[in-house]
């Protein structure tokens, strides 16, 4: 039965029965690629929110104008209210030439999304074998990986 308890040993099974460990070299290089594929996981997490901020960007804004969004104290709810008035196109609806973009779009970002939950669930694994180094190695790269990703997010 496997041990439940983190140890540091330089010999582990992870993933699948071809990355057995055995020895230090092994374990440095396993560390190594553990701590890149983290590396990725956080960058792709960061590309995805990119690609989700410019493509809300790329979108033409509503057509519809905003109702009130105050209403002071002399008014009544029925002078507050938005009348039919506000909800009436202000400009005609954008053409629906944009609407094979937006598939190509969401084919690319749920391909992304599905990459980023197996990667995320590998990791997990990697983790659950209970061994110290490579238990490190996920941290390192998580850090690493965020230091590297978020300069890349702009905050508006």
């Amino acid at each position: 039965m496997m041990s439940m308890t983190f140890g540091w040993s330089s010999s582990v099974t992870l993933l699948f029965d071809f990355w057995d460990v055995h020895g230090p070299a092994g374990m440095v290089l396993s560390v190594f690629v553990v701590l890149l594929l983290t590396v990725f996981y956080e960058v792709l997490k960061v590309w995805r929110l990119w690609l989700s901020s410019s493509s809300k960007l790329a979108q033409p804004q509503s057509a519809y104008a905003p109702p009130p969004s105050y209403r002071s104290d002399s008014t009544t709810a029925l002078e507050s209210s938005p009348s039919e008035s506000s909800l009436t196109p202000m400009e005609p609806p954008p053409p629906a030439a944009n609407t094979t973009h937006r598939w190509l779009l969401h084919a690319i970002q749920t391909a992304l999304h599905m990459l980023q939950v197996s990667l995320g669930y590998m990791l997990m694994l990697c983790v659950m074998s209970y061994n110290t180094w490579i238990f490190l190695g996920v941290v390192v790269g998580s850090v690493l990986g965020y230091f590297i990703s978020f300069p890349f997010v702009v905050h508006k």
